[in-house]
């Protein structure tokens, strides 16, 4: 077996899984035992040839559409997975035009796919010859963002500004670390080799292993993205303050609750992900200020009502498509219309649960208008003792550009496109009468 072939066939599991099996791409990562028992420099090869493909899939199955005689045409799975990953080395890797197309023929016969064998050398050699003329003629965001997704992305905001969040939305997300203790920012940023993205938010310019880096194990900090960490930032101070946190796993709102001072309960309906949170405050030593409790948001009813009430929602997670994108892949119009059933009706609960005067912050990392601006105007239609806490250029640290007309952020993928962007997200601050 050549040199690099076992992470190549690793990588075609992978997106059987993801493609043919719907799973998550995130858990197989962490579970899969093919994927965790490749060599770690093996890993992270197989881990961005499977990201850039799912990234990149429909422009893949043009090519192959493209350049293979119809009265040949092949449609078996293994076989266009196995194309497809060898134009991925060719187009966006820095892997040799000879070993793409060599390990992908080597793949053929691994596979017991040996009469394919000169279909996929002639396939991919064809390629190289035509790759100018053929990427000139395609449109990468019609190909590579799903229609469930582009149709609703350009009705909210129109042709062009959809094709510019549809390109960033493809390109690979930086790491961001939240530092927990803000006095030590300046030795952080020393000490990881990272730059400053706006308050406690760093990002790591090279990231490695990020449990095997500084301060990692001692709680000193936390991987969340910077537009995530933005609407704890929102709550001002927080000091013995009573904060619900919502739909709270895996815990990155709930660490900075926690570590600013509030009396935090955490919330999720998923016994296995409140697990994954307390374990992460046991590690940030801020496990005895979090209470958590394994419950239906849209149905708990406790007994005091809270200062804050902070709604991290469940949804299409379209605006983290840059760190997820199996997600082009397995969600579909059905989720949009279940989620924002959903989202309204926790919100809607959510409004009984804060105190007169107190705030409800609701956020999502969605980019879709449905899962934002449309939920809270629907909100404070139907809830007239709740008014808009408008945002404030102080609030957002001087990024206007995050501020919506009616005082909302907004967030888009190419924002802070100079550092590496940020992922999509939305975020309105409400107050209660």
């Amino acid at each position: 077996m050549s040199e690099g072939l076992t992470s190549r066939l690793c990588a075609l599991h992978l997106l059987h899984q993801v493609l043919e099996k719907k799973q998550s791409f995130d858990v197989l990562l962490e579970h899969d035992s093919e994927f965790r028992h490749l060599p770690k420099q093996d890993r992270g090869f197989t881990h961005m040839l499977c990201a850039t493909t799912l990234r990149h899939l429909g422009q893949c199955d043009d090519i192959i559409e493209k350049l293979q005689e119809k009265s040949k045409s092949q449609k078996q799975p293994q076989l266009q997975n196995i194309l497809r990953l060898g134009l991925i080395q060719i187009l966006f890797m820095d892997v040799p035009d000879h070993a793409a197309v060599n390990t992908s023929v080597e793949l053929c016969e691994i596979k017991d796919l040996s009469r394919a064998k000169n279909f996929v050398n002639a396939l991919l050699r064809r390629f190289l010859r035509e790759k100018e003329v053929i990427l000139s003629k395609q449109d990468d965001i019609r190909l590579n963002i799903p229609e469930w997704l582009l149709k609703p992305m350009i009705a909210d905001w129109g042709l062009s500004h959809a094709a510019k969040i549809g390109t960033s939305l493809l390109r690979e997300a930086a790491i961001d670390i939240t530092i927990k203790n803000p006095g030590m920012l300046e030795h952080w940023l020393k000490e990881l080799d990272a730059r400053h993205v706006f308050y406690n938010t760093i990002r790591v310019t090279n990231p490695a292993a990020i449990p095997s880096l500084s301060g990692y194990n001692e709680g000193h900090w936390w991987v969340q993205d910077a537009a995530a960490a933005l609407p704890v930032q929102l709550l001002g101070d927080l000091t013995d303050k009573t904060v619900y946190d919502i739909c709270a796993a895996p815990g990155g709102k709930t660490a900075q609750l926690a570590a600013n001072g509030a009396k935090v309960v955490a919330l999720d309906r998923s016994a296995k992900r409140l697990t994954r949170l307390h374990e992460n405050m046991a590690r940030l030593l801020l496990a005895d200020k979090v209470e958590t409790i394994t419950t239906d948001a849209a149905a708990w009813t406790p007994q005091e009502q809270a200062d804050i009430v902070l709604l991290d929602a469940p949804c299409t997670a379209t605006g983290v498509i840059r760190r997820h994108p199996d997600i082009l892949h397995l969600k579909s119009q059905k989720d949009i219309d279940a989620l924002t059933r959903t989202q309204a009706n926790i919100l809607d609960h959510a409004a009984d649960l804060v105190k007169s005067g107190g705030i409800l912050l609701y956020c999502t990392c969605s980019i879709l208008k449905a899962e934002g601006e449309a939920q809270i105007s629907a909100f404070l239609n139907n809830h007239q003792n709740f008014e808009r806490d408008a945002i404030k250029s102080s609030d957002v640290s001087g990024h206007d550009i995050f501020i919506t007309d009616q005082g909302d952020v907004r967030l888009f993928p190419y924002y802070l496109e100079e550092i590496g962007g940020l992922d999509g997200f939305f975020i309105s601050r409400l107050r209660k009468k």
